[in-house]
């Protein structure tokens, strides 16, 4: 039996816990997370790395968890949609999405939220143009995404406006 015919064991952390996952090494990390962590929140769009429903956070970075085999998981700290809000409320990514309607079919929201929440990270003011930049991998059929800029436009302010 060759490697790739093998299940191997991976470990990494996803959303803060560690976690242990048993899978063929070139298994999507987005089925992985969705079968065996029962993370369904990450969606699957087209399987092809364009549409980045399926997007998650690996070690900071924001990635389409359908183009990334398990293997290449090991050691590493994913977030998922599941570990952006804390246990007592949603983030302000996800208040503003739901004050705003940005969200709709529900298909593109939790790669649309992690991608806003990756993008506010790093630069917590951005500019109309970086916000279009930092949501550049991921479509939306539904909003025509007016009310997506305007819930990240409306979370800049209310994080601005926390302690």
């Amino acid at each position: 039996m060759s490697e790739a015919q093998r299940k191997v064991r991976v470990q990494c952390e996803v959303n803060c816990k560690p976690a242990t996952f048993e899978a063929y090494p070139m298994a999507r990390l987005l089925d992985v997370l969705r079968e065996q962590a029962g993370l369904t929140g990450t969606k699957e769009g087209c399987g092809e790395g364009e549409c980045g429903a399926c997007s998650i956070e690996m070690d900071g970075a924001l990635v389409n968890s359908c183009l990334i085999p398990v293997l290449q998981a090991e050691g590493t700290r994913i977030r998922t949609i599941e570990g952006v809000a804390d246990a007592a409320q949603l983030s302000a990514v996800q208040q503003a999405f739901l004050a705003h309607g940005g969200a709709q079919c529900g298909i593109c929201t939790p790669g649309m939220i992690l991608a806003a929440v990756n993008l506010l990270s790093r630069n917590p003011q951005p500019s109309e143009e970086d916000i279009r930049e930092g949501l550049a991998g991921n479509l939306c059929r539904c909003t025509g995404y007016t009310k997506i800029f305007a819930s990240v436009v409306d979370a800049c302010r209310s994080m601005r406006r926390e302690p």
